[in-house]
């Protein structure tokens, strides 16, 4: 069983997002907070897997929060959920630790695999979310080498089927979704995404995502 803490101020977000999580067979709901200061504490008594993370909270919002629970409890996974995915939480949610962020308008399926995916160890974003991370992050990045240039490095670089999986990547999809669209096994896609890793020196899929952005290979259009 896949251990999820839910903590949002709200009690009837809070009381939806424990109901989504616990009629999932694979999921348990170990515990509510009501704001950030409950969130740590539950956190390093019940260690669960994974923290659903509100970002807006009173006495201590999700940022701190998150923050305070990697430095007690690396281990424990957190996926920010907030109303808006506004620049101002999505990259200090990412760089506080947080292995995913989702909208609250999200549907409940898509909560919960979000919640399984974390627990495996991948980062999850919404389609939107993933777009306005790879927007933020290209606009403050200095790029040296021409557009045209750097796809064209980046499309050598690649075959034509990792271009497929980074392709569905960015549709948001997870491993096994990618798998099922590709007819791969789920290995092979995971064995795919390490080797682009490589070939781009990306830390994590967010990197792959933003470095296909660059390179014209993707684009997040609704």
């Amino acid at each position: 069983m896949i251990r999820v803490l839910v903590a949002d101020d709200q009690q009837l977000m809070r009381t939806a997002l424990a109901h989504f999580v616990s009629t999932a067979e694979d999921l348990e709901v170990v515990g509510t907070a009501a704001d950030g200061v409950e969130a740590v504490e539950m956190a390093k008594d019940l260690r669960p897997d994974v923290v659903l993370m509100d970002m807006q909270m009173p006495r201590m919002d999700g940022i701190e929060a998150t923050t305070a629970i990697m430095a007690e409890a690396p281990e424990v996974r957190v996926l920010a959920i907030t109303t808006f995915s506004s620049e101002a939480y999505l990259v200090p949610a990412l760089r506080a630790g947080a292995s995913g962020y989702l909208v609250k308008d999200a549907p409940p399926e898509e909560v919960v695999e979000a919640v399984r995916q974390v627990h495996r160890g991948d980062a999850v974003f919404s389609p939107r979310v993933a777009r306005e991370l790879i927007e933020t992050v290209t606009q403050q990045s200095e790029r040296r080498e021409s557009a045209a240039a750097h796809a064209l490095t980046e499309l050598e670089e690649l075959t034509p089927r990792e271009l497929e999986v980074v392709t569905e990547l960015a549709k948001g999809s997870s491993n096994a979704e990618i798998a099922q669209a590709l007819f791969l096994a789920e290995a092979t896609v995971k064995s795919h995404l390490g080797k682009i890793m490589d070939k781009w020196q990306a830390r994590d899929r967010v990197q792959v995502l933003i470095r296909a952005s660059r390179a014209g290979l993707v684009s997040f259009d609704d």
